[in-house]
């Protein structure tokens, strides 16, 4: 029985080594993935966000990069909420002068 065991795992072994030399179909090979994540200059669509690719790290994806790109679609959030705010109160306000001043 011992010796069956020893040639399982010296089979195991060899394999292992086989592939990690290249014989065999072994891996892929690497792909360049440090890419900077690319979004548009000016407003971001939801197809634009969509298309975010970050690049993996050790432990995941590149930190940085994904604060970067939460940070600025934070800001262009922040941004198209304060326009639509913005156009809300003057179509309340153009509402009010057009009824005489009165609340509905």
């Amino acid at each position: 029985m011992l010796v069956v065991f020893v040639v399982v795992i010296a089979v195991v072994v060899f394999a292992v080594a086989v592939v990690a030399s290249g014989r065999g179909d072994g891996l892929d090979a690497p792909e360049r993935d440090l890419a900077t994540p690319w979004l548009p200059d000016g407003p971001v669509s939801p197809a634009d966000v969509e298309a975010v690719r970050f690049a993996i790290g050790l432990r995941g994806y590149r930190m940085d990069q994904v604060d970067d790109v939460l940070d600025r679609l934070g800001r262009e959030l922040a941004a198209r909420d304060d326009r639509i705010a913005a156009l809300e109160q003057r179509g309340h306000d153009s509402d009010s002068r057009s009824n005489g001043g009165a609340d509905e």
